[in-house]
């Protein structure tokens, strides 16, 4: 009965995502900034709360740490009636101060606050732990796993193709390691930007903190509880929103980090279609509902469809979020409760392309074959080494042979090189190159 395949088809590969983005892990998020922030106030020196025990604050801790879903539907009860959210959750922790004995202190839950003080706070916290402890160990995997297949190719000559025709060798194994350096980089830029997180009260400059309690310095409190407690960047100066820039370069990243692992899955597809690659059959599963020899590679087209519907969302997120009406508008709230969504398409197409990859068997009959039957792909070498020569016109001495319409084979290539100008030296150097060893690096 779900719509979204995420939470439907799919849930099995995305349930990880539910302790970050689901709406029971947006109430537990909120409530870790709000319990959290209180402590802080009661450290920062209020005279009001100088007599809260210090013996409460882990109890008032396990107000998330222990936090349930079915706590989660206590707040929604709550919202049934405010029918705001932030509000919700305010009156929630209050119940349970008083339940625990400390409701002297509950008006100083909230205290100052708007509510984008918790959910631009809250949201990238828990994108920062998603990323933390489910997205970079997925990619880590990855990586590793296209490491081992790397190695495992390294000595592999392979037939390259620019614009789909065939070009000079490469190796299998260094085709391979093009995608774990350009991944490698991405991941690097991605992981240098700041999880950015705002606090700043109604318009973003601390109004009523300052007039409540003009003594205390409130830049420095906040600067300390966003960095010091929660671990993030703070923004400043703000509206009442944050300003999502950062957000939207992360988003940004991973687009990037996306769209590689298309181009990774596309080239993978293609190498199975040349049968460069066959895959393994798991007993039991049916490539094709029509025709019962084929093995389809079907992780990496789901992974390719995946990614694309993760860079749609990604790419709606960077754009919109930064744009906000003067001070603030409402838009920004109802797009930011989409942002398990991407990461939880991308997380599909991660194992969808490690599933792909641990299938692979490589076919080196294949991948030879094909090598010699394009012993064109020598004319590069031998032009090149003609250059060195002083020959005359080594490159259309060479167009000449390779683009007469006739296959050039071994025999054709070594027939050549006897008709040429050279020492026997030069010529035994040129029958030794073979597509097979002209790999280069």
């Amino acid at each position: 009965m779900a719509i979204s395949p995420v939470d439907g088809r799919y849930h099995s590969k995305t349930s990880m995502l539910e302790s970050y983005f689901s709406e029971y892990a947006l109430i537990r998020y909120r409530i870790h900034v709000e319990i959290e922030y209180f402590i802080a106030l009661v450290n920062a020196g209020i005279p009001q709360l100088s007599a809260f025990p210090e013996e409460m604050f882990e109890k008032v801790r396990d107000l998330y740490r222990s936090f349930a879903p079915e706590d989660a539907l206590k707040v929604k009860d709550i919202e049934k009636v405010t029918n705001h959210d932030v509000k919700a959750v305010e009156y929630y922790i209050k119940e349970e101060f008083t339940r625990l004995g400390i409701s002297d202190f509950a008006e100083f839950i909230h205290f100052g606050l708007t509510s984008q003080d918790v959910n631009n706070t809250a949201v990238p916290l828990s994108i920062k732990h998603a990323l933390d402890k489910v997205y970079y160990p997925l990619m880590e995997d990855l990586i590793s796993e296209l490491e081992h297949l790397a190695i495992d190719c390294e000595d592999i000559p392979m037939l390259a193709r620019t614009h789909g025709q065939p070009a000079s060798p490469t190796r299998l194994g260094k085709e391979i390691r093009v995608f774990t350096s350009r991944i490698d980089e991405q991941l690097t830029s991605l992981e240098e930007i700041p999880v950015p997180a705002k606090f700043g009260g109604a318009t973003g400059n601390m109004n009523a903190h300052m007039v409540a309690y003009p003594g205390i310095d409130w830049f420095e409190f906040g600067e300390d509880f966003l960095s010091g407690i929660l671990g993030l960047k703070r923004s400043w100066p703000t509206t009442q929103i944050e300003h999502y820039d950062n957000l939207g370069a992360m988003f940004h990243a991973m687009m990037r980090i996306n769209t590689i692992l298309i181009d990774l899955t596309r080239d993978l597809w293609t190498y199975i279609s040349m049968e460069y690659f066959s895959q393994k059959i798991k007993k039991g599963e049916v490539g094709s509902s029509a025709m019962p020899h084929k093995v389809n590679p079907i992780d990496f087209e789901n992974a390719e469809g995946n990614l694309g519907v993760a860079n749609a969302l990604f790419g709606h997120l960077a754009s919109k979020l930064p744009v906000s009406r003067l001070q603030r508008d409402l838009t920004d709230s109802t797009v930011l409760r989409n942002v398990g969504v991407p990461m939880a398409h991308t997380i599909i197409a991660i194992q969808s392309t490690m599933n792909g990859l641990k299938k692979l068997l490589v076919n080196e009959k294949a991948i030879m074959e094909d090598l010699n039957n394009n012993w064109a792909v020598v004319a590069e070498a031998i032009q090149t080494i003609l250059r060195r020569e002083g020959y005359p016109k080594p490159y259309e001495t060479l167009l000449e042979l390779t683009r007469n319409n006739k296959r050039i084979t071994k025999n054709a290539i070594s027939s050549f090189i006897d008709t040429l100008d050279v020492s026997d030296e030069v010529k035994r150097e040129l029958k030794n190159i073979t597509p097979m060893n002209y790999t280069g690096l």
